[in-house]
Parts: structure tokens; C-alpha cells; sequence
């Protein structure tokens, strides 16, 4: 099936995840990691994006490494507050003000930086009301005194993001895995509020955990085995993609950018190849029908707006 409307991405704004280069999910030659970062910035990527529980902080320091090859260009930084790293102990809760300016001055010293672009409070789940009354303050003063460009969260569960623009001075989001074409719950209450306020939203987790990447049976689903009814869904989603002739990654990657407070879609990359397919996904014209026939199977939101 085909048809003459097609999606143009050919600016797609994308950033790279640099969790994989801290071996998040298994070793990577440290030469591999440094050149990953640098085609991103070769490839002219939108946004870099770390955080010291990466690796204990060997996300950051293999960034800076890159930093250090190719300069800062256009491209912006950001990096993640709220867990103390080192010493030999797994990651630790630190989201008082003391513990952000001090793990601040850590990821800079790591990453060879005296400014970052984007700060987030990183997974404060637990940690909510510290997160309003410590955390996101402590980073606004330091966004007001100019060692920071923006505030912002990153978290997997739109719920709590959407309590956190609510109530702070957020200016960017990171939603992970909640505003996906396989899911759209950020749809109902985080979207429309960030759109309301103006706050900015970077779609990570596209794949939803690898599962759209290849779904099938024991696949990872929001870092788990995925659910049989699941699992179902993405085939679903695969199947039509196929009739149309279009990689299932490439729909996953494109999807998140029609909503309007979408301005970035975040994917992780291991080798400067991955860096220059997920690129390549990006900027694939789509064809309309596709996303049209997805709607009409009851697979995407009836709100959610198309590409």
C-alpha cells in the first residue's frame, strides 16, 4: 500500500541517550563509546543526554572525553541530579540542595564543563515532595545565576512528572516510555499541561524498552519480560507498518514529534553505526495512510495528534 503523502523529517530533532555508553546494559569499548558521541555531534544531533547513575559516572566522563574532541557546537547538554555515585556503594537518594550543587560540580568536573544546558531531577519517585521543596529550587537558583540553561525531570511515569510541572518551575521534561506509538498515557494529563505552560517535552524510550526495537515473545517491556497482551499489540503495530513498507523502529522514532509540546525524541546508541541508523529512521518519509490505518485498528489514541 502506498500513498503520495509522506511525513518529512529530514531536520528530525534527535538526541542521543548515552546510557548504553556507560554499559547500562553490557560492556562497550571505551574507544566505541567516544566515537559514538562523536558522530552524534558530527551528525549535527539536537541534544546529548547523561547522568551519573549511568555507569557511576562513566556516561559522563566518556562524554566529556568526546566533548573534548569535537567542542560544544550546537548541540545541548544535559545531565541529571538526585543520586550520589562512588565509593564502591550502589546509587544513593541526594536530592537536598547541598547534594545538588555538590553532584553538579561532580558531573561538570566529568564531563570538562563549566555550564550545563539542561539540568533534570532524575527519577525522584519516591522523593516527590523533597523534589518540590529541595531539589528543583536549589537548580532554579542555579539556572537564575547562570550555570544552568533550564530545569528540568526525567522519569518513566507520567503521573509524577505531570505533579511536578504543576508544582515547580520546570522548563523541560523527560518522559521515558509513556508517550510511545505503542502507549499514550502522558497523552491524558502531563501533554496537555506541558503545552498549557510552555514547558518543554524530550520523548526518551521510544522503543519502550527495546520492544518495539523487536517485539517478540521475552522481549523487555519496561525492563521486564513483556505481557503476553503486550506483546500482541506491538505484532499488531509491526503488521501494519509492513503492508506500508515501513520499518516498525522508524514509526517508533517518528511518532512521539507530532505532538506539539514534543520538541525532541531521545534514543540511546552503543556504536556510531546505531547513531547514524537511528538518524537514518528519523528521517525516512512515512506515509500518511500509515498512521491513519493505525488510528482506525484502535492502536493509537483517537486524540493523539499524526504525523
Amino acid at each position: 500500500m502506498t500513498d503520495a503523502r509522506t511525513t518529512d523529517r529530514t531536520k528530525a530533532p534527535m538526541g542521543l541517550g548515552c546510557a548504553p555508553i556507560g554499559d547500562l546494559y553490557g560492556p562497550v569499548d571505551p574507544a566505541t563509546a567516544v566515537a559514538t558521541v562523536v558522530a552524534a555531534v558530527e551528525a549535527e544531533a539536537a541534544l546529548l543526554d547523561t547522568a551519573p547513575k549511568y555507569g557511576d559516572g562513566l556516561s559522563e566522563r566518556r562524554v566529556g572525553q568526546a566533548l573534548a574532541a569535537t567542542g560544544r557546537r550546537t548541540f545541548r547538554l544535559s545531565t541529571k541530579v538526585g543520586w550520589a555515585i562512588g565509593e564502591g556503594r550502589p546509587p544513593r537518594p541526594a536530592f537536598g540542595a547541598d547534594d545538588v550543587r555538590r553532584g553538579l560540580e561532580d558531573s561538570m568536573r566529568r564531563l570538562g564543563v563549566d555550564h550545563i544546558d539542561v539540568v533534570h531531577v532524575h527519577d525522584p519517585d519516591d522523593h516527590l515532595d523533597e523534589a518540590v521543596t529541595r531539589t528543583v529550587p536549589a537548580l532554579v537558583r542555579l539556572r537564575d545565576e547562570g550555570v544552568i540553561g533550564a530545569v528540568g525531570a526525567g522519569m518513566n511515569s507520567n503521573r509524577l512528572l505531570h505533579e511536578l510541572v504543576r508544582r515547580t518551575d520546570l522548563d523541560c521534561v523527560l518522559i521515558a516510555g509513556r508517550y510511545t506509538l505503542l502507549e499514550q498515557p502522558a497523552l491524558a494529563d502531563l501533554l496537555p499541561l506541558c503545552a498549557q505552560r510552555g514547558v518543554e517535552v524530550i520523548a526518551a524510550g521510544v522503543y519502550n524498552s527495546g520492544l518495539l526495537a523487536d517485539p517478540r515473545p521475552g522481549a523487555p517491556y519496561n525492563y521486564r519480560p513483556v505481557p503476553d497482551d503486550v506483546l500482541a499489540r506491538a505484532l499488531r503495530i509491526k503488521e501494519i507498518c509492513e503492508r506500508h513498507s515501513v520499518p516498525l523502529r522508524a514509526a517508533a522514532v517518528q511518532f512521539p514529534l507530532a505532538h506539539p509540546a514534543v520538541t525532541t525524541v531521545l534514543v540511546g546508541a552503543a556504536t556510531p553505526e546505531e547513531v547514524a541508523d537511528n538518524l537514518r529512521l528519523a528521517r525516512l518519509p512515512l506515509p500518511a495512510l500509515l498512521w491513519e490505518e493505525l488510528r482506525e485498528a484502535g492502536l493509537l489514541d483517537p486524540l493523539a495528534p499524526l504525523p
